[in-house]
């Protein structure tokens, strides 16, 4: 199971929201640098870097910050929030970027995310951001009350899709542990691989969540928890 330090970046800094809020904001760092530094230094194999900003303007606007992490760290990056054409996954691919997180534009244009598919592969995955069994968009700000969480990402399977990130986004940020069931819903229901995110908030969670990974659960993102000094990386890396 990969351990994914999470990185959200908003107005520059390193911050976590609870539930995606934007008034619900706790600001953790000024320097997403040192940040990144550090989760590499304590043995990160990847790291999640999230653009609050631009998830909720549409388009990325933390790319500053973003290109002084890459340039800063030999761990490979993957970024979203905000991208929603090809000319910006093609610009953080220039700049470094590992993996590219489509989440808005995935939902709402498949004729996008097809050709985003085709020509890019494993350097896209998909975020299905959920809530209530719904996909939410737009910052988590939308709610698409007709889409089903296993309809969309059966459908993301035959695309060609073999891994999603799933975030409960009413679990985000609270520390009060994983959606289990939902996950458990799209590895039985899909055959997808899994990266879980949202609500890890001890040793503990992981350890039931390395317990679905005989079912297809391959990584966990973990924000808050780590900022909050519930456990540290070392800590996590042991249990995966």
């Amino acid at each position: 199971m990969l351990i994914i330090p999470a990185i959200d970046l908003k107005d520059g800094n390193v911050v976590r929201l609870y539930q995606g809020k934007k008034k619900d904001e706790k600001i953790y760092s000024c320097n997403p640098v040192v940040v990144a530094c550090r989760w590499q230094n304590q043995g990160a194999k990847l790291i999640h870097v999230v653009d609050l900003d631009g998830a909720f303007a549409g388009e990325p606007k933390n790319l500053n910050a973003v290109k002084k992490i890459v340039q800063a760290v030999k761990t490979p990056i993957e970024f979203g929030g905000g991208v929603r054409d090809k000319q910006t996954i093609e610009e953080l691919l220039e700049i470094g970027v590992q993996r590219i997180i489509l989440g808005t534009k995935a939902v709402e244009d498949k004729n996008f995310l097809k050709a985003a598919f085709a020509e890019f592969k494993e350097k896209v995955i998909v975020s299905i951001d959920a809530k209530g069994g719904c996909v939410l968009t737009e910052g988590w700000q939308s709610v698409k009350r007709n889409l089903d969480i296993i309809k969309f990402a059966s459908w993301l399977k035959k695309i060609g899709f073999r891994k999603v990130i799933y975030t409960d986004t009413s679990k985000d940020g609270t520390l009060k542990g994983p959606n289990l069931e939902g996950i458990r819903g799209i590895l039985k229901n899909t055959g997808l691989k899994v990266i879980a995110s949202g609500g890890i908030s001890s040793l503990d969670d992981l350890v039931k969540l390395k317990k679905l990974q005989a079912q297809g659960l391959i990584g966990a993102i973990i924000g808050k928890a780590l900022y909050e000094g519930k456990f540290t990386l070392k800590e996590a890396l042991k249990i995966a």
